[in-house]
């Protein structure tokens, strides 16, 4: 690496808004600090398009700062990148060499379609959230902290998978374009508190019915999801998520 920073070249998923199929686009981008972020180089890459009267590439990102979920890329072939336990803001360019070429792609799962470039439309998820990821039930007020008993057991898994962000990197990762991990977090979370046992049932129902509608594929157990998710989540979940929809289906509650 020259004093003047690292020199990377990128081939990067080019796709027009509307258009159905896409291309590969080669360029290079000079003067990069090992402690940048992958999107701060990105932001190298558009100012320097921009400059020459060329198109920005388009991307989401948003906290960056692993929170939001919003930056979902493909780096390299695997979903947010080499780097396990991160989201795309997070990836440093630290881990890549001087002179390397990344490929750069949308996440690849039929119900998240490319809008354009980099980005793809994820409310897919928006609406299994809205099936049952929430408590209608009306609990009153906020209780007293130690009004509601939950042992420390259940109220640490609870939290475990409350850390989903809904990037959709399991989805991008799973070959079956899999929903199974993320609509599995959201039902888990909430059957392991008393607030969310009075729908348990009709949620998982309602829930999974809609990522079938969606068009996610069924788990296979690959474990691919997990090996990508940001906030390692745990596959013990899907089975978790597979028994709630059994007692639903069984007791109609």
């Amino acid at each position: 690496m020259s004093d003047k920073g690292m020199t990377i070249h990128l081939k990067i998923w080019r796709q027009a808004r509307g258009a159905k199929t896409g291309k590969f686009v080669d360029y290079t981008v000079q003067n990069i600090q090992p402690a940048m972020s992958f999107l701060e180089m990105l932001d190298i890459l558009n100012e320097d398009l921009v400059k020459k009267g060329e198109e920005a590439v388009e991307f989401d990102s948003d906290c960056r700062e692993g929170i939001c979920g919003t930056c979902g890329l493909v780096i390299k072939g695997t979903a947010h990148g080499p780097h396990a336990a991160t989201t795309t803001c997070e990836v440093r360019m630290r881990g890549f060499k001087d002179g390397e070429t990344i490929t750069v792609e949308p996440f690849r799962a039929g119900p998240f379609p490319v809008i354009k470039d980099l980005v793809v439309d994820r409310t897919a998820f928006d609406r299994i959230q809205q099936q049952g990821g929430y408590v209608s039930a009306n609990v009153g007020s906020a209780p007293d902290g130690n009004a509601v008993p939950v042992s420390k057991y259940y109220a640490d898994k609870a939290m475990d998978v409350a850390s989903c962000i809904g990037c959709g990197a399991c989805v991008a990762a799973c070959p079956n374009a899999s929903a199974s991990l993320f609509v599995s977090a959201k039902i888990s979370q909430l059957s392991r508190l008393p607030q969310g046992g009075l729908e348990r049932g009709r949620r998982a129902l309602a829930m999974v019915a809609q990522m079938d509608q969606e068009g996610f594929g069924d788990c296979s157990n690959h474990g691919e999801c997990e090996a990508v998710c940001p906030k390692e989540i745990s596959i013990e979940n899907i089975a978790l998520m597979r028994r709630e929809y059994m007692r639903g289906a069984l007791k109609g509650d």
